[in-house]
C-alpha cells in the first residue's frame, strides 16, 4: 500500500497512527501543503478529491478521505466494536469530528501554523474559533469524564480519529487545555497504546 500523506495535517496523521498501531507496512509519500510533491500527485490523478490523505491499495485502487481510510483499515480489528450499536456510536463520533470538530479545531491551528494562511487570521476570526472550539472540546470532556474511551470499553476508531487534531489543540491551536482534565487523561491513554507514534514520528 501507499499513503499520500500531508506531514503536518491531523487528517493524514490519524491514518499514519492507525497504520502504526496495527503494525501495517505502508509506503508514505509526503505531499506537504503547497509542495511540488502535492502538485505532482494531483497532476497524476492520485488525489481524487484534490487533497491528502489518500490510500493507494496494492491493486491500484485509490481511497480518499481520512475517516473512510480508517474504516477500511480498521475492518476486522479490535478498533471496530463488534456490537452494532457501539459501532454506530463510533461512526457518529467520526462524522462529528469531520462535520464539527475539524472545521474549528484544525482551522484555528492552520491559521496560526501555515504562513500562507495567516492573512486570514484576524483577531475576530481567531476569537470566534477559540470560543467555538472550547465549546466543542467541552462536549468531549463531558463524554470522557466518566469513561476511558469515547465508545465501548476500549480504544476504537473514534478515539484515533479525534486524537488527530485534539492532541495538538493546545500547542498549535492555542486552546486552553487546562480546562479539560478528562481529555488530557484520554490523550495520555491514546499515547500509551502499543505502537503509538507522534505527529512527527
Amino acid at each position: 500500500m501507499r499513503l499520500y500523506s500531508m506531514p503536518s495535517s491531523g487528517n493524514s496523521y490519524k491514518v499514519r497512527l492507525l497504520l502504526s498501531l496495527l503494525g501495517r507496512d505502508c509506503e508514505i509519500i509526503d505531499v506537504e501543503d503547497s509542495s511540488d510533491a502535492l502538485a505532482k500527485a494531483k497532476a497524476e490523478g492520485r488525489l481524487p478529491f484534490g487533497k491528502a490523505p489518500v490510500l493507494e491499495l496494492d491493486d491500484g485502487r485509490l481511497l480518499p478521505e481520512s475517516n473512510a481510510i480508517l474504516t477500511w483499515l480498521g475492518e476486522g480489528t479490535a478498533f471496530v466494536p463488534t456490537d452494532g450499536f457501539t459501532r454506530a456510536e463510533m461512526l457518529g463520533w467520526m462524522f462529528w469530528e469531520q462535520n464539527q470538530h475539524e472545521g474549528v479545531i484544525a482551522v484555528r491551528a492552520a491559521l496560526l501554523f501555515y504562513p500562507q494562511r495567516r492573512h486570514l487570521a484576524t483577531p475576530e476570526r481567531l476569537a470566534e474559533l477559540l470560543e467555538r472550539g472550547h465549546a466543542l472540546l467541552q462536549i468531549m470532556e463531558d463524554r470522557l469524564t466518566k469513561r476511558d474511551w469515547l465508545v465501548g470499553d476500549a480504544a476504537s476508531l473514534a478515539d484515533i480519529c479525534l486524537y488527530g487534531y485534539t492532541h495538538s489543540a493546545g500547542t498549535r491551536g492555542g486552546f486552553d487545555m487546562t480546562r479539560f482534565p478528562a481529555i488530557n487523561a484520554w490523550l495520555d491513554r491514546v499515547a500509551a497504546l502499543p505502537g503509538h507514534k507522534g505527529l512527527d514520528g
